[in-house]
């Protein structure tokens, strides 16, 4: 039992920091706000087709993967996946499909990767002869046969993401929903991945559904990106269209000894200016007369002419939504 001298310390001294009343306040009457996880989300996958799946965090993307995949029942809606209900958890549909979460484990910690493989051959009740041939493909593809036998937690975190989509295809999905695959990994292992990734759905044309925070692998792998914003979906196209608006271009230059003059107006938006560089954003339609100011204001050691970043175009979205 605390006794009442003691409440009456701890109240005198906790009482005037910041929150402390609240906190009392929340004991007794809490305010609840409903939020919206995913609405008025609707889009399509042909079979064989990879998808990028973009949002700011916080946006449904991971919300929207589970209930594909059955984990979380939606509260309104319809959710199909090649002619089955997600929700319905049938076994027939979890054969046919894999949910690869890059900041979550499914092998076992402690073990060597090839026992899980193991305890995944016999749960799917895959054939002994299509496991070892599968196996060996994608140990091989992802170049990670040397540490089938090492433990889990002794791998990089590369080795692991590699691990982890072997223990995804070894049952020969479908459809497959990857949910930042490769985040945290160094760019080496980034390319790996992604090309694996390339490979191996041109190769068995497996429909693929991606989300990333890097922009390097929806270009590389995606044709078409679906873009939800705040649980709604704000844009279903091709890559290249996903800018509306007007073509831009960024022209950079660096003047000679880093010296430019300072009554120059420059001919667009300034993005980026140092001692070094400088950086413009202009309508495509004017970098010639752009380029021709710059070259006729002052010294110029070196000149190029860029796309606008695809994260840009796409926090331009965000921005509008």
């Amino acid at each position: 039992m605390i006794e009442a001298r003691e409440l009456t310390r701890v109240f005198r001294t906790y009482r005037k920091r910041p929150g402390f009343w609240g906190g009392v306040t929340g004991l007794f009457h809490r305010e609840y706000e409903e939020v919206a996880a995913a609405k008025d989300i609707s889009f399509s996958i042909r079979e064989g087709e990879f998808v990028g799946f973009l949002g700011p965090n916080g946006a449904g993307k991971t919300t929207t993967l589970k209930m594909l995949s059955g984990l979380i029942h939606p509260t309104s809606g319809e959710v199909t996946v090649a002619g089955f209900v997600p929700k319905e958890r049938r076994n027939e549909y979890r054969r046919i499909f894999a949910l690869v979460l890059g900041q979550k484990n499914q092998l076992w910690w402690d073990l060597p990767a090839s026992e899980s493989f193991n305890l995944l051959r016999h749960i799917y009740a895959i054939p002994k002869r299509d496991f070892t041939s599968r196996l060996d493909e994608l140990a091989t593809l992802l170049d990670v046969t040397a540490k089938l036998h090492v433990m889990v937690r002794e791998l990089s975190l590369g080795e692991r993401m590699k691990m982890e989509l072997i223990a995804a295809l070894l049952h020969g999905p479908r459809v497959l929903f990857l949910d930042e695959p490769t985040i945290g990994l160094d760019v080496v292992s980034q390319r790996a991945v992604r090309s694996f990734l390339r490979d191996y759905n041109r190769r068995h044309r497996t429909t693929i559904l991606l989300t990333s925070h890097y922009m390097a692998d929806i270009k590389e792998l995606c044709e078409r990106v679906v873009v939800i914003h705040k649980g709604s979906k704000i844009y279903d196209g091709g890559l290249a269209r996903l800018d509306a608006g007007p073509a831009r271009k960024i022209v950079r230059f660096r003047p000679v000894d880093g010296h430019w003059p300072s009554t120059w107006q420059p001919p667009g938006r300034v993005i980026e200016q140092s001692t070094d560089s400088i950086a413009l954003e202009v309508d495509a339609a004017r970098v010639v007369a752009v380029c021709q100011d710059i070259l006729n204001t002052g010294g110029v050691a070196d000149f190029t002419v860029e796309d606008v970043p695809l994260e840009d175009v796409i926090h331009r979205l965000f921005s509008d939504a």
